[in-house]
């Protein structure tokens, strides 16, 4: 068994990064974040493969300034397993990828049907990854021996699972298909901040009132502030279920939410004073919040039947269509389009029917060229079908 060094100062990095530079062919990078442990999304690892250079294991926040890797590897091709949960933490470290190959993806996009790292792996070279350490405490010092090992076989394998995939997608014909994905997956934005993020607190619909709502989103928000103060994930200090409770006791005392059984959590009692503050602050509050807010404006589509029959026989036209393409592709019909975006465009289409109109939208809502080509024609024309039904049925029973 390889033993395996986490490289954790300057010196280490200019070492590892000229050695990568030399290095032939794309890189594989791979990310342990602390999820679940940590309130950040940060990378607390970094591990890295390139033929000709070997495996380099990196500690970001010991590091700090990341710039000699991305010297070194950012003019070639990353490839990475599920893109998208890692850019976002390699772009905090300031490493960013001129062009991606997805493998997750791409095992997506040719129909496998498990597309997990290890089940990649596996399928694709036979090789057996253990996943003993996926859901561990990754901010850990030191990193025990056995998990540096998990961490480097994330990468070590990934070039070749990235040959053979490469060559099913030139068999199959989406080289291109896999082209436009990764593009998308790598220069898509952030979502932006969800507008009143506290009423995601699970068990939020159990409490009545808007009062009782104040109290809730004064205690998420200290909650959430002192979280990231300790860099501890939220749940850690004070479940929601232990916030829940201690809205629907309404406490009239700091002693009485003290004695509150439910009120639980590492932090429950030694940021008592903290979460009694927030009780009050709540309670104080001049500006309630809304019981409920307002959706996007679609409802969900088994009430569509009812609210708006045209969009459902749009719906139930198009959909059945889309999925036949999906199969004739052999991929999962949400990797052809998303069920939101046919949602949206049955929902609202074009004032014209047709397949350019119908592209126009399908744009409008994120679908990438390849997915406007093969779907619109068929989209429209399940429209225009879905309008002409009832009058051909009325025709075939007079």
């Amino acid at each position: 068994m390889a033993e395996y060094t986490v490289i954790s100062e300057q010196a280490g990095l200019a070492e590892a990064a000229a050695l990568l530079s030399t290095g032939t062919g794309p890189a594989a990078v791979d990310v342990e974040r602390a999820s679940g442990f940590r309130y950040s999304q940060r990378a607390y690892l970094i591990q890295v493969f390139r033929r000709g250079s070997g495996t380099f294991l990196f500690d970001p926040p010991a590091i700090g300034d990341m710039q000699p890797l991305q010297d070194a590897i950012g003019g070639t091709e990353w490839i990475l397993h599920a893109a998208s949960q890692d850019l976002p933490s390699l772009r905090e470290a300031h490493l960013d990828p001129p062009s991606i190959f997805d493998t997750e993806l791409a095992a997506r996009l040719l129909g496998h049907e498990r597309v997990g790292l290890g089940a990649v792996v596996e399928d694709t070279l036979g090789i057996t990854l253990a996943k003993a350490h996926s859901a561990a405490d990754w901010s850990t010092r030191p990193l025990p021996q056995s998990w540096l090992e998990y961490a480097a076989l994330d990468v070590i394998h990934l070039v070749d699972v990235y040959e053979v995939l490469l060559e099913e997608l030139d068999e199959q014909d989406k080289l291109e298909i896999a082209d436009e994905e990764f593009e998308a997956v790598r220069t898509r934005p952030l979502k932006p901040a969800r507008e009143d993020p506290w009423r995601r607190l699970s068990g939020l619909h159990t409490v009545r009132g808007r009062r009782a709502l104040a109290v809730a989103r004064a205690l998420w928000t200290a909650r959430e502030e002192f979280a990231r103060e300790q860099d501890v994930s939220p749940g850690r200090l004070v479940p929601d279920r232990a916030l829940v409770a201690a809205i629907a006791a309404d406490p009239a005392t700091k002693a009485d939410l003290a004695r509150l059984k439910e009120f639980n959590g590492r932090a429950s009692r030694t940021q008592l004073d903290r979460w009694w503050a927030a009780i009050e602050a709540g309670r104080a509050d001049p500006v309630l919040p809304a019981e409920r807010v307002p959706g996007d404006g679609m409802p969900p589509p088994r009430a569509w039947i009812d609210r708006n029959p045209a969009a459902d026989a749009r719906l139930k036209a198009a959909r059945p269509r889309v999925e036949a393409i999906a199969e004739d592709l052999q991929m999962p019909t949400e990797n052809l389009l998303t069920p939101d975006t046919l949602r949206r465009v049955a929902w609202a289409p074009p004032e014209t029917v047709d397949a350019a109109s119908i592209a126009d939208a399908l744009a409008a809502h994120g679908a990438r060229p390849w997915q406007i080509t093969r779907t619109a024609p068929e989209i429209a024309a399940a429209f225009v079908e879905s309008v002409q039904a009832p009058t051909d049925d009325v025709a075939a029973t007079s």
